[in-house]
């Protein structure tokens, strides 16, 4: 799939603009997921300025999405682009895949205030904090793959992501079965689960590069 859909959104073709909003809106949910991270492992949660910068990236990327919907009927109402259904259908999954990252970023984001110092520096949390790491490097290597149509690599960051999102749920019952307190406990309950979404939804987006269109999502399933 990942060299058909780099051509579609080639500069000969007329749909090289969605390839420069579908880019535009990695960028941007990217730079919050980001944001959200430092800010949930930082001393102190966001103040409002930066949290309002994230909802103002969330609004971009929902604007972009529904832009991209419309191009691609607009391109699929023309006879001779029936062989590119496929391609754009996928695109409008990947476009909600990405989406939804912007809202766990806003999410994300949102749970620091409920706990008003900095989280516990223990093991668990400095676990997690790799995984953020993780998140972080497979963002930027995102756009290398579809610049590059490096399927190996795709398919090593789904494997590695696949074993992350396994490990966040165990994580959870850790957290629970620990002595933490209330608030503290509820913090981190959240910020895991929103990680393993993020997560999830990265993974999303490189199984459709690598995968069949009807396989798409299904990252903890058997190729």
């Amino acid at each position: 799939m990942l060299r058909e859909l780099k051509a579609l959104f080639s500069p000969h073709e007329p749909l090289a603009a969605m390839g420069a909003d579908f880019a535009r809106m990695i960028e941007l949910t990217g730079e919050s997921v980001r944001e959200a991270g430092e800010a949930y492992f930082g001393p102190d949660p966001l103040d409002e300025e930066a949290e309002n910068t994230i909802r103002r990236r969330d609004i971009q990327v929902n604007k972009l999405q529904r832009q991209i919907r419309r191009q691609v009927v607009a391109h699929l109402s023309l006879d001779r682009t029936r062989s590119d259904v496929p391609y754009c259908l996928l695109v409008m999954s990947l476009v909600k895949d990405v989406e939804r990252l912007g809202d766990y970023a806003k999410n994300l984001a949102g749970i620091r205030s409920l706990h008003p110092g900095a989280l516990p520096d223990d093991d668990l949390v400095r676990e997690l904090s790799r995984m953020r790491d993780w998140v972080g490097d497979e963002y930027r290597i995102l756009t290398q793959i579809f610049e590059t149509h490096d399927e190996r690599r795709a398919r090593e960051l789904v494997v590695e992501g696949r074993n992350i999102a396994r490990r966040l749920d165990r994580m959870i019952e850790e957290v629970v079965e620990a002595d933490f307190p209330g608030r503290t406990m509820a913090v981190l309950v959240l910020g895991i689960r929103f990680y393993k979404r993020i997560v999830a939804h990265l993974v999303n987006v490189l199984t459709g590069v690598v995968q069949p269109l009807h396989k798409l999502d299904y990252y903890d399933e058997d190729w």
